[in-house]
């Protein structure tokens, strides 16, 4: 099925774990196109922490991992539906370690190719700020490569800011970027 959008006036529904766990036709939708989603950005280059695109199991693991973290209140996960059609998740997960406990990574933010640039990013990535908010998180964090520039622009749109690079940091093959660190501090934003 195609996930072209065809006007800009289409809004994604983005729906967290409780709404997902609600409607079993969207839960399986997210089971069953979540790996081609991802799959598909990975050929295509995108920035993911994958250089193979990840295997259904893979996928179905992550998901089951930051599922069991939303219920224990230290994550959130959202996945953006067009005509009940999964075009975009993302997730983040609070820190471990009892110092850094009020604070939390985005880690993964991704759309289908199709549907970019039409706002899900967007979408995705504010529910997950107001999700941490929700859950009393102070800082949200994230890195990303440094050549995702539209990844990166959006962030800052959304009032996130660059706190350290490491160069050439990431290595994909013989290619090298830049790993960029971006926060959000909830305490004085919004």
């Amino acid at each position: 099925m195609d996930t072209t959008m065809t006007t800009r006036d289409r809004q994604p529904v983005v729906l967290g774990v409780a709404d997902l766990a609600a409607d079993p036709g969207l839960a399986a939708e997210l089971d069953a196109e979540a790996p081609r989603i991802l799959g598909d950005l990975v050929r295509a280059g995108a920035a993911l922490g994958w250089i193979d695109p990840p295997s259904h199991d893979e996928v179905a693991a992550l998901v089951g991992r930051v599922t069991s973290a939303v219920r224990d209140g230290d994550g959130a996960l959202r996945a953006a539906f067009l005509d009940r059609r999964l075009v975009g998740l993302g997730y983040w997960l609070r820190h471990a370690r009892p110092t850094h406990r009020p604070h939390a990574d985005l880690e993964k933010l991704a759309v289908a190719g199709a549907a970019q640039g039409h706002g899900i990013g967007r979408a995705l990535t504010g529910a997950l700020i107001a999700d941490a908010r929700s859950a009393g998180i102070e800082v949200l964090t994230l890195d990303a490569r440094g050549d995702n520039e539209r990844a990166l622009g959006l962030y800052r749109s959304l009032g996130f800011t660059e706190y350290g690079r490491l160069p050439a940091y990431v290595a994909v093959g013989e290619l090298r970027y830049d790993k960029v660190f971006y926060m959000l501090d909830l305490r004085h934003h919004g």
